[in-house]
């Protein structure tokens, strides 16, 4: 007869843990006005900083609302409407179907509002985009003011999409304060 000897290895099983995402604590919503030399006023948030954009000398009204403690900016870029609104526009829609390589959808909402002249579109960028809010807004006679929400991260909608979410709320906010001066 022979002797069957059994091995119990002490190894321990490996089981690979879920991936998780850092848990962020968002600020209160609360804004402030911001009326300083540009040819347009709104309210921004708090927790934003308006700075000039790096260009401002070739672009003297385009500004940037930074949000330090997510990581991310609205980068906005006015220019005036002389007899190019159709121009304009176009471009405006093309930096946005630039993210169709990774956009999934690009659902679009109509902004019209008649007492403040402003209309315009807000396209959501669904994916793994760059970025993934854009708009443009116009009083379509003499104003016009493109924006667009980056982070400074790698795109994960996974992990993005709260701030993503948190943030558009201040742009849909932005654009109902925006007044053209």
């Amino acid at each position: 007869m022979g002797i069957i000897v059994f091995s119990y290895s002490c190894k321990e099983v490996y089981t690979p843990k879920p991936r998780t995402y850092v848990r962020i604590d968002f600020p209160e919503k609360e804004y402030r006005v911001y009326d300083a030399k540009e040819p347009y006023r709104f309210e921004y948030p708090v927790y934003g900083k308006v700075v000039p954009d790096p260009s401002e000398k070739k672009n003297p009204y385009w500004l940037n609302i930074e949000f330090p403690s997510l990581n991310g900016s609205i980068y906005l870029s006015y220019m005036k409407i002389d007899n190019n609104l159709d121009r304009l526009i176009e471009d405006s829609r093309g930096f946005v179907y630039k993210h169709t390589i990774k956009a999934e959808q690009i659902p679009e909402s109509r902004v019209v509002d008649n007492e403040r002249e402003v209309y315009g579109i807000l396209y959501d960028i669904k994916g793994n985009a760059a970025s993934a809010v854009q708009f443009f807004v116009t009083d379509s006679t003499r104003h016009f003011l493109r924006g667009a929400l980056y982070f400074n991260t790698q795109p994960d909608k996974d992990s993005l999409s709260p701030v993503i979410n948190f943030v558009r709320e201040d742009i849909v906010h932005f654009i109902h304060t925006l007044q053209w001066k």
